[in-house]
């Protein structure tokens, strides 16, 4: 009977306020917070291919606790996604709350939006929008990921941008993620204070700049990167060896030299 009252009148059978709107705050902000942070761990992981094919084999390999199991275990990283999944479906389930419920509801936010010409809230439409579009864009590259975590790697990543056509929905999900967690990252440091000091407003403006550097140099990357996977696809299917998996230089020089003494 409880929750039901505090259903239809957002107050506890005590007449208090109820505070699970701020427990839910709470939690978006959190989910938040962590999705942002590993968002840009993700793009520098991701982006290990433009050092060399090695390099980010290697990183994968790091992230299949190679240093453990011989050769990895990619269930590891499967286990790593589902987590991260988990936290997006809970982090989008709490946005959702904040989101106009029909067109009547956008019209006044917008027509209020408008009137006040606030970039802060202008923002917050940005964020609306690419939230929207990244639980679907989302959801569909971490299923792919965590029920092909053992394709991972230089070949086995580009031949899936590539010959798997995935490159366009991976160019509308960075977009997306880079303007939606940026921003996102952002209006957390300002609805918490963290960086108010002494002056708020000196610092809000500090913020703005710092987000629109990261938003350019996480596009950069990404984009970088991205032609770079396109690239190694492109020639991989030209070779006709899609879905070859790659075999690291260390391990080539060994092969041969274990060959060339056999031959000897």
């Amino acid at each position: 009977m409880s929750d039901l009252i505090e259903g239809y009148l957002g107050k506890t059978v005590e007449r208090k306020k109820s505070r699970v709107p701020a427990k839910l705050d709470y939690i978006q902000s959190a989910t938040g917070l962590f999705l942002g942070l590993f968002m840009w761990g993700h793009m520098l992981f991701v982006s290990s291919i433009l050092v060399s094919k090695d390099f980010m084999y290697t990183i994968t390999k790091f992230f299949e606790a190679s240093f453990i199991f011989d050769g990895g275990e990619p269930i590891i990283v499967s286990a790593i996604v589902l987590f991260v999944f988990i936290v997006f479906i809970v982090h989008a389930a709490m946005g959702m709350r904040k989101l106009p419920s029909n067109f009547k509801q956008y019209q006044v936010i917008k027509a209020h939006a408008d009137s006040m010409g606030h970039e802060d809230t202008k923002l917050w439409f940005i964020q609306a929008f690419t939230g929207f579009a990244m639980f679907f864009l989302g959801s569909v590259h971490l299923y792919i990921m965590m029920t092909n975590a053992d394709t991972i790697g230089p070949y086995g990543s580009a031949d899936r941008v590539w010959s798997a056509w995935m490159w366009p929905l991976y160019i509308l999900l960075l977009l997306a993620v880079e303007f939606h967690g940026t921003i996102g990252l952002y209006r957390l440091a300002v609805k918490w204070g963290w960086f108010d000091g002494s002056d708020p407003k000196a610092a809000r403006k500090k913020l703005k700049m710092y987000k629109r550097a990261l938003t350019w140099f996480f596009l950069i990357l990404g984009f970088a990167t991205l032609a770079a996977y396109m690239k190694i696809g492109y020639e991989h299917k030209q070779a006709g060896k899609v879905g070859e998996r790659y075999t690291p230089t260390a391990q080539i020089m060994m092969d041969y030299n274990i060959n060339s003494g056999r031959v000897a």
